[in-house]
């Protein structure tokens, strides 16, 4: 079974590319889902955040308070790595179950997408086969961060300065997929990937 890395930076697409391969019928494990489900009411990660990062951080209701994390994080910076700290080891350990469990399936699939975000910043290359960037101008990113999200322009650079550059993603990339153009292409360039990664899992 091989394991597709996706990555690339804010806005650039990943959950529409990821979308595609779930519709071609490739499983998509992807990484801020299992982040998500780390920092649900009762976890550990969200006990941890509260101690280290502080309890203000916690609503009433016991979620998380994203939109604080988020300004918190944007004006201390450092605190991203205190987070990431919590967070990283334990997304590893839950990808790494799924992984297992679609590899040791009655029909394991020819492979599996893993879409993380920060895929090359935090090492993650060492768990796939292959590297699949998205890859888009900052100016693209932007736009469609700050559409989706609301984030100011100062808060989506921010974000930005804390991922690999896109010399270093592309440098990085076995495979790319181009998100300058409409759906169709981009679909297009998933459906053509689709069919090399069946032809390199059948051969591997």
């Amino acid at each position: 079974m091989l394991i597709i890395g996706l990555t690339g930076g804010i806005g650039s697409g990943k959950t529409t590319v990821s979308q595609f391969f779930e519709n071609l019928g490739t499983p998509v494990i992807d990484a801020d889902h299992l982040t998500r489900a780390l920092v649900a009411p009762g976890q550990a990660a969200l006990c941890d955040i509260a101690e280290q990062l502080g309890n203000e951080l916690i609503l009433s209701t016991g979620e998380l308070d994203r939109a604080l994390l988020r300004q918190r994080i944007f004006e201390h910076p450092e605190q991203r790595i205190v987070l990431e700290g919590i967070l990283h080891p334990r997304a590893r350990e839950a990808a790494l179950k799924q992984l297992a469990i679609f590899r040791d399936a009655s029909s394991v699939p020819p492979y599996v997408i893993l879409s993380v975000p920060l895929l090359i910043e935090s090492g993650w290359t060492d768990l796939v086969h292959r590297v699949l960037v998205i890859d888009v101008a900052q100016a693209q990113q932007q736009q469609r961060a700050s559409e989706r999200d609301g984030l100011s322009a100062a808060q989506i650079n921010a974000v930005i300065s804390t991922q690999a550059d896109r010399n270093s993603r592309l440098a990085a990339a076995d495979d790319v997929i181009h998100n300058n153009a409409d759906l169709q292409t981009l679909e297009t360039q998933v459906k053509t990937l689709h069919q090399c990664y069946e032809q390199l899992a059948r051969s591997a």
